[in-house]
C-alpha cells in the first residue's frame, strides 16, 4: 500500500490484489481486487479453456474454433432482457437482490447460496496470501488448515456425537 496514503487516510489494507486460481477439472480464472488503484475499471473477467474462452464484461463474447476457422461472437445481452422477460415472467426476480428475495420467498426461484459463495470467495482470498506466503502453489485443504477463522460448524452425528471444523 501507498505510505502516504496510508498515514493520511489510516488504511491498513492492501489497495490491489491479483491472484490465479486453478480449479478441479483444470479451469483457471485471474483474480484482480482492487479498492483504490488509480486507473479506470479492468478490462473484465474472462474464462478461458482448451476449447474456447468467455469473456464477461465489458460485453460477453464467445471465443472459439469452427470447422478449423477462428470464431469471435459478441452478445448484447441489454437487447435481449426484454425477450427474456417476456419469454419467461419468472425472469423479473432476477432483475436484483430485492427481487430475487422475494422470489425466493415466494418459491418461484431458488435462493442462491450468498453464504456458500462469500465463504469461497474467501477461500480464494486466503489462498491468495497463503500461496504469496509461502512461495508456493497451495490447495483448498493447506487453505482451510491453515485458517485462523474463530468461526466454527458444529454438524450432529448420528451417533450422538458432534463433528467441528472450521467454517470454511
Amino acid at each position: 500500500m501507498d505510505e502516504a496514503r496510508r498515514k493520511e487516510g489510516g488504511f491498513d489494507v492492501d489497495e490491489l490484489g491479483v491472484g490465479f486460481a486453478t480449479f478441479e477439472g483444470g479451469a483457471t480464472m485471474d483474480i484482480l481486487e482492487s479498492w483504490a488503484i488509480h486507473m479506470n475499471a479492468f478490462e473484465g473477467s474472462f474464462l478461458a479453456g482448451s476449447k474456447g474462452g468467455v469473456r464477461l464484461a465489458p460485453q460477453f463474447s464467445f471465443h472459439s474454433f469452427l470447422a478449423d476457422m477462428a470464431m469471435n461472437a459478441t452478445f448484447n445481452l441489454d437487447a435481449d432482457e426484454d425477450r427474456w422477460h417476456s419469454l419467461n415472467p419468472d425472469f423479473r426476480f432476477f432483475d436484483s437482490p430485492q427481487h430475487h428475495w422475494i422470489g425466493s420467498l415466494l418459491g418461484r426461484v431458488p435462493a442462491i447460496d450468498t453464504a456458500g459463495i462469500a465463504l469461497d470467495t474467501m477461500l480464494i482470498s486466503e489462498g491468495i496470501y497463503l500461496s504469496q506466503q509461502l512461495g508456493r502453489e497451495v490447495t483448498a485443504q493447506e487453505i482451510i488448515a491453515s485458517s485462523r477463522s474463530t468461526a466454527l460448524v458444529r454438524q450432529a452425528l448420528p451417533s450422538g456425537g458432534e463433528l467441528v471444523y472450521p467454517a470454511l
